[in-house]
Parts: C-alpha cells; sequence; structure tokens
C-alpha cells in the first residue's frame, strides 16, 4: 500500500532516522509547504521511502528544496531508500502515477541525486534519463515514464 506521509506527527517519521543519503536533512523539513514523503507499506511497515519536494523549477542543490512554489509543475525526489530489494523501484513506479493524479499541474519528475556511482545505477536501471549534472548532485528525469 502506498501511504504519503504530510504531518509532523505521522508515526512513519520515525524511519527518516535511516535515510543514508540525505540524513542532514531535519525531519520536520521534509514534511512542511510542498514537501512530503511517499512510502510503500507491507504489514504496516514500510519496505522503501522517498522524500518528495513539488517546485516550479528544478532544483539543482539541496538548499534550492526550500524555495516555495505556488503551483507546482515538477516533482523533486531528493532522497530514497528500502528496507527489501526491488521495493525502491516498486516505490517509484507506484507514487509517479499517484502524484500525477493529486497533484494535475505536475509535468516534470526529476530527482535531486548525489554524484554516486550507486545513485546512477539506481536510476538508470529504473528507467530515468540524466537531465542535467549539476555541481554536487544529478538531476535524473523519470517524466518519461508518465
Amino acid at each position: 500500500m502506498l501511504h504519503l506521509i504530510t504531518s509532523p506527527q505521522d508515526r512513519l517519521l520515525s524511519f527518516v532516522k535511516d535515510d543514508p543519503v540525505r540524513p542532514e536533512i531535519p525531519v520536520d523539513f521534509r514534511v512542511k509547504d510542498n514537501r512530503f514523503i511517499a512510502t510503500l507499506l507491507v504489514d504496516e511497515q514500510p519496505t522503501a521511502m522517498v522524500c518528495i519536494s513539488l517546485h516550479d523549477f528544478v532544483p539543482q542543490t539541496v538548499e534550492d528544496l526550500a524555495k516555495t512554489s505556488q503551483e507546482p509543475t515538477t516533482a523533486v525526489f531528493y532522497t530514497i531508500w528500502s528496507y527489501k530489494a526491488g521495493s525502491g523501484a516498486e516505490l517509484l513506479k507506484r507514487v509517479l502515477p499517484e502524484l500525477k493524479a493529486k497533484y494535475p499541474t505536475l509535468t516534470t519528475f526529476v530527482t535531486l541525486s548525489p554524484k554516486t556511482e550507486l545513485a546512477k545505477r539506481f536510476h538508470l536501471k529504473n528507467g530515468a534519463v540524466v537531465f542535467r549534472e549539476n555541481t554536487d548532485t544529478v538531476n535524473y528525469d523519470y517524466s518519461i515514464q508518465r
């Protein structure tokens, strides 16, 4: 089951402590303004989690995630982790159509990934293409999977 975490009181926020990609981002930042977390649940336990930020531009830095937009056109996946092999890919497959249905103004689905070989392999294997290489990050584009 796909679950969106939008409230700072959601019990599943406690799993943010396991974020291996961007552990420095505070929990309260992740569920504020146009930011939330999607998780894939099995028996009420997460098998994967992805943090999402909505914008009207493609962020190049983590600091850009703090900028808000009135009418977002871009969903940014800025960290993802899983507890079960294959769950991260499954979560992305499920969350894309859910976001498009919930936010009809969205046309672009990208990552704000670290420049690591692990991130590159994961995103390219799951159908993304490189949108842009930034100084410290890479934006992988999943929009084609709409």
